[in-house]
This record gives C-alpha cells, sequence and structure tokens, in this order.
C-alpha cells in the first residue's frame, strides 16, 4: 500500500514539473484584454466589399455559437452592397439599351435620308 502511494505522489510530482516546464517553455495561454461591452472584432470595408472580405468576417463566439448582433450586422452591410450592385447593373444595362435604340434609330434615319 505504502509503494503505491509512493508511486502515485512521484507521478503527481513529475506531472506538475512537466506541467510547469510546459508552462514556461510554451508561455501561460496570455489573452488578450477582452472589448469593451458593445464592440466587435467584426471588419468590413465601408465600401466595395470583396469575396475575400467576406471570407475574412470572423465572428465572435458567445455561449451558443457567433453573437448574433454581428452576423445581423454583416448580413445587413452584404444586404446593402448586393442592393447596390443589382441597381449599378440594371442602371448600366437600360444606359446600354437605351443607347443601342439610339443607335438603330439614327442609321434609321441614315437609311431614310439616303446617306
Amino acid at each position: 500500500m505504502t509503494t503505491a502511494l509512493i508511486y502515485l505522489v512521484v507521478m503527481l510530482l513529475v506531472a506538475a514539473v512537466v506541467f510547469l516546464l510546459a508552462a514556461v517553455v510554451f508561455g501561460r495561454g496570455e489573452e488578450l484584454a477582452p472589448l469593451p461591452p458593445g464592440s466587435s472584432p467584426t471588419r468590413l470595408p465601408a465600401e466595395d466589399i470583396t469575396g475575400d472580405d467576406v471570407q475574412q468576417v470572423h465572428y465572435q463566439l458567445v455561449l451558443r455559437g457567433y453573437k448574433m448582433s454581428e452576423v445581423d450586422w454583416v448580413m445587413r452591410r452584404l444586404g446593402v452592397e448586393l442592393d447596390g450592385l443589382r441597381a449599378r447593373v440594371a442602371e448600366l444595362e437600360a444606359r446600354d439599351a437605351r443607347d443601342a435604340h439610339e443607335v438603330d434609330e439614327a442609321g434609321a434615319e441614315a437609311r431614310a435620308t439616303g446617306e
């Protein structure tokens, strides 16, 4: 019985020494200071969001997954960006169609006048 107790104490001492050695070599696992309440580590550019920007988004983890306010914020920003891009595409397509129509009319007038 005494031998088993000595082995247990020696094992605990060895484990403690290994733990302390690992802590000294690899650090104490220091973390950054916590963010102030209401702030977020989630970042996106103010304009012209790219696919790489979306892939680089990181959300703050909370008890039940990601922080919902951050996910909602990113989704709103992406929605605004997509709406803006679609409006710009529609504007350019309308301008292209209008220009094509004007070219057709000018060609028809030129043919009618014999030029």
